[in-house]
């Protein structure tokens, strides 16, 4: 089961995914607001914390979470100091029931990774493509935009059209045809 345990938070968050299962994670932190009681009132122990990127509203949370429930913190950038093991392009890292791999997509920022599950066809994709074919803004530190394009043609190449759901770092989740946003944001990407 995927849930967004951020949804409702009326401060600077980003969404923050608790998937349970086998091994209980969250993907993204979240931030200004009690991560920690939310995942509690969902009967939920943490097993890892799954960083898509280091931005501060999808990581203000962690080390209260990394505290609270005693779990270790993956991310792309094994420097980084709330990361305690790094998850490179092309590793899989487990979420709930299932095995994500894990798709370098800088552009947004250097460290963004999405993590994408073939079966059951599930997609974290950070800030890197939003619902309508919106993707990530590219005006921060690290922003690029050529970079970000080749990031979204990367994903759309590695990502089933069979896609059944997609998860985005802000605003909604999409369960009709995700794959089509996906191109929807290529397209807007290059234009």
């Amino acid at each position: 089961m995927i849930e967004n345990v951020a949804r409702g938070q009326q401060v600077f968050t980003s969404n923050a995914f608790l998937v349970t299962g086998e091994r209980t994670a969250l993907v993204d932190a979240g931030n200004e607001f009690d991560a920690v009681a939310e995942v509690r009132d969902r009967d939920a122990a943490l097993d890892a914390v799954v960083l898509t990127h280091t931005h501060p509203d999808h990581v203000g949370n962690t080390d209260a979470l990394a505290e609270a429930f005693d779990c270790d913190v993956w991310g792309f950038d094994p420097d980084h100091e709330l990361v305690d093991h790094a998850v490179a392009d092309g590793d899989t890292v487990r979420l709930g029931d299932h095995s994500y791999e894990a798709l370098h997509t800088p552009g947004h920022k250097d460290d963004h990774i999405c993590l994408y599950a073939d079966d059951p066809e599930v997609l974290f994709a950070g800030d890197l493509v939003f619902a309508n074919g919106s993707f990530g803004r590219t005006d921060l530190p690290e922003g690029d935009r050529e970079v970000l394009i080749d990031s979204i043609e990367y994903l759309r190449d590695t990502v089933s059209p069979e896609l059944s759901e997609m998860h985005t770092g802000h605003g909604p989740s999409v369960t009709d045809d995700p794959y089509d946003h996906i191109e929807t944001a290529l397209r807007a990407a290059r234009f």
